[in-house]
């Protein structure tokens, strides 16, 4: 071997300089910490999140079932469109909501509809919230729906309003009618708008319920009489004084049919009938004389009766005059 060789070392010598492309072992375990940590908080992240979601849905639950009783008879949409409304729009708007069609003509829907629009309308005044108003209107059908389906007395429907107004002003009642919105002061309001409002006529709204009324039909029949063509006689005669066939085959009939039916009738016109008649004087075969002696009676006869009247009339004046002369004279 030459001096210039250069000594061959073993594989693996320490001397040796094997290439290698392997990541260095600290930089494969920093990086891989990175990651874990990453991973670590997105599920952190996500399991806030669910836990934010889930208490937010108990949250709304719970909410849901504190307002339950507030939208059994109308939603909130419903109420805030009532919240936009005059009295004249709330009462539009009530009608459509609670299927009322015949409030004009009907007792009974234009007592209910007044019943809740005054309900709604006094909570109004009182700015009670939509959740509340919702509630309100809620209990008065309860108590409306008692008297008409349940038949219940005053006492017993007195009674469902304590059951239903229990648990307000307390956290976690036992006992509890849903009403936990209302505080303690618009419970107390509404026991004394319901006493001057509903039980206060509790009879009448039994007697709207429980006694049948008489449907009464009220109409006005008008008789239009139109101007008939001028080919007929107007107006007719009226019926009392007149056949109507009599009317009909005589004198209602157009002037052509008219003359032809006078030419037609008999099978002679009425014409040659006429001249075919002859006119009888009632004085013929009476002098002058003759009819002078008759007036002569008949003025004689009428002038002996005037003249016995004033004869009659003379005595009675006389009578009269002697006996006033009479009395002059005693006087």
């Amino acid at each position: 071997m030459s001096g210039s060789a250069r000594p061959s070392h073993p594989k693996g010598h320490p001397g040796s300089s094997p290439r290698s492309h392997h990541v260095p072992a600290r930089k494969i375990s920093t990086g891989s910490a990175d990651m874990l940590r990453a991973v670590v908080m997105a599920a952190k992240k996500n399991k806030a999140k669910e836990k934010e979601k889930g208490a937010s849905r108990q949250d709304e639950d719970a909410v849901k079932e504190e307002e339950a009783m507030a939208w059994k008879l109308l939603s909130l949409t419903q109420i805030n469109i009532l919240l936009e409304q005059d009295i004249a729009g709330v009462q539009s708007y009530m009608e459509m909501f609670l299927n009322l069609k015949e409030p004009l003509t009907s007792l009974k829907q234009a007592a209910l509809l007044d019943y809740y629009v005054s309900g709604f309308w006094w909570a109004k005044a009182l700015d009670f919230t939509p959740v509340q108003l919702g509630g309100l209107l809620t209990l008065l059908n309860m108590l409306m729906n008692n008297i008409e389906t349940q038949h219940m007395t005053l006492e017993d429907n007195i009674q469902e309003l304590r059951n239903a107004m229990a648990g307000i002003g307390r956290r976690n009642s036992e006992k509890s009618g849903g009403f936990e919105f209302f505080t303690v002061e618009q419970a107390k309001a509404i026991i004394n708008y319901l006493k001057i409002s509903i039980f206060q006529h509790y009879t009448l709204y039994e007697f709207l319920f429980y006694t049948p009324r008489e449907e009464i039909v009220l109409g006005d029949e008008n008789v239009v009489e139109l101007v008939k063509p001028a080919d007929s006689p107007f107006p007719a005669p009226l019926e009392e004084g007149l056949a109507n066939d009599i009317y009909s085959k005589f004198i209602a009939q157009i002037p052509g049919e008219e003359d032809a039916t006078k030419e037609m009738e008999g099978g002679v016109p009425l014409e040659e009938e006429a001249e075919a008649e002859t006119i009888v004087d009632p004085l013929t075969g009476y002098t002058i004389e003759d009819v002078q002696m008759v007036l002569g009676q008949i003025t004689g006869e009428m002038l002996s009766g005037i003249q016995t009247e004033i004869n009659e009339r003379l005595q009675t004046q006389q009578e009269a005059y002697s006996a006033r002369i009479d009395k002059l004279k005693k006087a």
